[in-house]
């Protein structure tokens, strides 16, 4: 008979996303019987995760500051935000290489389906950042190519049509119904290269 520890710790992993119960039930069988080898050095882990990382006050990036080391770089383009859905989402494009401003992390899509409203999504703090700083004269919209995600681009295109920004939105090479966190490099630097104003 399986243990309770096991089956309790299996089923929180399995929560976790790409994870089903016989694959959280397969890695709690190898913490168990590797404790020291890998249980110890992934408990040191976790516990550096939860004292250490926590979202940046700027951008909602997740960093072991309270800015993270983008908002920081002074080599980056502080006139140029990309705005994405999730930090996921942020690091897909860093992987590309093929942009260099600053982000904006909204924390989600705007759903119906899933009852994400406009108060849910990290908005109020852009507006901040848009009121205080200038300099920023564009925003790139990278929200998904998913109907939510679309409807979030529409809304904040209404929203912030009031600064004097230039709003773009990444275009070719991304597939309708795509997220950007399981787009290739390449995908993600065309796009970039021929984003077009969002009309």
């Amino acid at each position: 008979m399986e243990n309770n520890i096991i089956n309790n710790l299996a089923k929180i992993l399995s929560k976790m996303p790409g994870m089903g119960p016989r694959i959280s039930k397969r890695i709690v069988l190898h913490l168990a019987l590797n404790k020291d080898k890998v249980l110890s050095p992934l408990i040191q882990s976790l516990n550096n995760l939860k004292d250490n990382v926590r979202e940046c006050g700027v951008c909602g990036n997740i960093d072991s500051g309270d800015i993270c080391s983008i908002c920081r770089d002074l080599k980056r383009d502080g006139s140029v935000i990309c705005i994405v859905e999730e930090v996921s989402d942020l690091w897909a494009i860093e992987r590309s290489e093929s942009y260099f401003g600053k982000y904006h992390v909204l924390g989600g899509r705007l759903s119906a389906l899933q009852g994400t409203m406009i108060e849910d999504l990290n908005i109020k703090s852009l507006h901040e950042r848009l009121s205080k700083d200038d300099s920023i004269k564009e925003l790139v919209i990278a929200t998904s190519a998913t109907i939510d995600g679309q409807t979030t681009a529409h809304f904040i295109t209404d929203n912030f049509k009031n600064y004097k920004l230039k709003i773009t939105r990444l275009t070719y090479g991304i597939p309708m119904g795509s997220e950007l966190d399981y787009l290739d490099e390449g995908t993600i630097n065309v796009a970039f290269k021929t984003r077009s104003e969002f009309i």
